[in-house]
């Protein structure tokens, strides 16, 4: 989430307006309509106003979550007691994972009088116990203090404690080495009983020293699969935020254009532990620059998609960063982000045709841009413009007004809505995600989209005729959709589609669903 510095944030919770209609409603803007802070330290509602901001988004998340899903919420030391107060209220307490300390940064800042932060928290909720966390992937670090000093056959092995961490009184026994000697317990007792301490002796991974005056554990190198994640991550492993800034000036030729970017290598290890995999989401409340939609997009070990929610905030041109982006023509952090999916995208391709491995990442990649806005059909409310719906009147005026309406509605779609707008909008109306593949396809000489492989068939043509339909109907579609307009008052022309669908199909129950809109 954005931290809570001071300085002003800007997430509306009324989505039905423009961003600029909110600032001047919430008091963010003055009279010439320019920003001043709203959430300065000085103000009682400091904490309060950033918590009450947070908590319809968290309290999202986790009706989002599928039942293993798992959130991670970065924050710094200003509000981390506060979002984990928030995330045990919204998530329950006994879904707490863990609290991860990222170092974000290695050269010391600020003045000797001081401490020099180096940190930021990783806070980790899960949805439910479903959810597992995920082992890391093993290095040659992770790996040197295996060896094999005395050839065993199971491999390189490193020594392993056979003494229990907690006083357990029940496993304090006795050893009885192979020539008759006793080996006396440790303090707090062995790790097992003594019926696993003989498994392990007779299978070789407990073996006695030559003197036999001790044991010693094996752990085979072989065995091992992974390591457990820690909840100390150093920069040197995930990144740090100077190298989040050298993967933006590597995108960008050279330039910055947002200044407090998260590395990709961080987002990795969030992925990795999350156990992401093929057909997985990933969203991102407060996209920023889109360090997760690079790390997904670039990342061909933990396939996925990915939702990213920015708003529209305009770049300050007070900062370097936000000059530096203004020249690149990108005018809001949104901008800063789909510029950088863009750059990500054409890198990622570039690599793929130099080396000629046509594997090495589906031809695919891309992404949609989304801006949430009014439908394209008017709403019919009975009521004249200007006037309160429930305003008695006589039955001629009452006659007339609704004369009006008819009128109104007789063209109900937005005329300035382009094909694409009226197309998505029916889409998620049918329930269909808004990554679903659509294609567009030619029928009598008209163009239709085609979606899910032509199980719907959408029409938005201004007229519609006999050929089209007839066409429409060969396709064997599941279902038709098409503008009312597109039939010209023609009735007789949409009775015979209803009856031409219906015709192509065996029975009522598999006959093909026909809407116009």
């Amino acid at each position: 989430p954005p931290y809570n510095t001071g300085k002003e944030f800007i997430y509306p919770d009324n989505y039905s307006e423009t961003l600029d209609t909110y600032l001047a409603y919430s008091g963010q803007v003055d009279d010439e309509g320019k920003r001043f802070s709203t959430n300065t330290e000085a103000e009682g509602r400091y904490h309060s106003k950033w918590m009450q901001m947070m908590f319809p988004r968290l309290y999202m998340a986790r009706n989002l979550l599928t039942p293993d899903g798992v959130l991670f919420a970065s924050i710094d030391d200003n509000e981390v007691k506060n979002l984990q107060a928030l995330l045990d209220e919204v998530f329950g307490e006994e879904n707490f994972v863990a609290t991860i300390i990222w170092q974000h940064s290695v050269q010391p800042k600020g003045y000797a009088d001081k401490y020099s932060v180096h940190h930021n928290y990783i806070l980790c909720y899960r949805k439910s116990a479903d959810y597992v966390v995920q082992p890391l992937d093993r290095t040659e670090k992770d790996n040197k203090h295996y060896s094999n000093p005395d050839n065993d056959p199971n491999g390189p092995w490193r020594a392993g404690d056979v003494r229990n961490a907690l006083y357990r009184p029940n496993l304090i026994y006795n050893l009885q080495t192979p020539s008759g000697k006793t080996i006396t317990p440790p303090e707090n007792g062995w790790r097992w009983s003594r019926e696993t301490m003989e498994e392990k002796i007779q299978s070789g991974e407990i073996v006695f020293s030559e003197d036999e005056t001790r044991i010693t554990r094996k752990i085979y190198l072989k065995n091992q699969t992974g390591r457990a994640a820690e909840t100390i991550w150093f920069s040197e492993d995930v990144g740090s935020t100077r190298e989040a800034n050298n993967v933006l000036k590597e995108l960008f030729e050279g330039e910055v254009p947002f200044d407090t970017a998260k590395p990709p290598k961080l987002i990795d290890r969030i992925k990795q532990v999350a156990g992401l995999s093929k057909g997985d989401v990933v969203l991102d409340f407060f996209a920023g620059s889109a360090s997760v939609g690079h790390s997904v997009l670039a990342d061909t070990n933990y396939p996925a998609s990915f939702i990213l929610v920015q708003l529209p905030e305009p770049v300050s041109d007070g900062t370097p960063q936000g000059k530096t982006a203004l020249k690149l023509g990108l005018e809001t952090v949104a901008d800063v982000g789909k510029e950088r999916l863009r750059r990500v995208i054409a890198a990622a391709a570039k690599q793929q045709t130099e080396t000629l491995d046509i594997e090495a990442r589906p031809d695919d990649l891309g992404f949609r841009v989304f801006k949430l806005d009014r439908s394209n059909f008017r709403l019919w409310d009975g009521s004249q413009p200007g006037e309160a719906p429930d305003l008695p009147a006589s039955g001629d005026a009452q006659a007339e007004k609704i004369a009006k309406q008819l009128e109104l509605h007789e063209q109900h779609i937005d005329p300035n809505a382009m094909q694409e707008d009226i197309l998505y909008e029916i889409l998620l109306k049918a329930g269909f995600p808004l990554t679903t593949k659509v294609e567009k396809v030619q029928m009598a000489g008209k163009e239709v989209f085609s979606i899910a492989e032509g199980a719907l068939l959408i029409c938005l043509q201004d007229e519609i005729t006999k050929e089209l339909i007839k066409a429409m109907a060969d396709a064997d579609p599941l279902q038709v959709i098409c503008l009312d307009s597109g039939f010209k008052n023609n009735d007789q022309l949409k009775a015979n589609a209803v009856q031409t669908f219906k015709a192509r199909n065996k029975s009522a129950e598999t006959a093909t669903v026909f809407r116009t809109v």
